[in-house]
């Protein structure tokens, strides 16, 4: 399995390797901008991805990866609990939305996502 980790701090990028099984295969970029090429070059089985960075937000960039590949499946990975955010996840219809102090959420929704379908948001 392999994970595309999509945020502009090193150190949370750092973090969710850290949380990730040692087995998998893990690539990492700091922006929405460099996400999409990033997808095309690796073709990760999951993206987990941050929402507020510059220049390119993980929302621009998720709706980009989806409109070049419709079945990428992604996790938003962010620190804002907005309606707003969690609205533009379920119009995207990711497969989860996990709070940034909630990292251990990321392996559930892998695995449930897995066996069924998509996770809830």
């Amino acid at each position: 399995m392999k994970f595309l980790i999509v945020d502009d701090s090193a150190r949370m990028r750092r973090c969710i390797k850290d949380l990730l099984p040692a087995t998998v295969e893990k690539v990492e970029c700091q922006s929405g901008q460099k996400a999409l090429a990033a997808f095309a070059e690796h073709r990760p089985d999951w993206v987990l991805m941050d929402i507020e960075m510059k220049p390119v937000d993980g929302l621009t960039a998720a709706k980009q990866i989806r409109a070049e590949w419709p079945k990428a499946k992604i996790i938003f990975v962010t620190s804002y609990d907005e309606p707003r955010y969690r609205e533009a996840a379920t119009q995207l219809k990711v497969e989860g939305y996990v709070l940034k102090d909630n990292l251990e959420q990321i392996n559930q929704i892998v695995g449930k996502t897995s066996k069924s379908g998509r996770a809830s948001i």
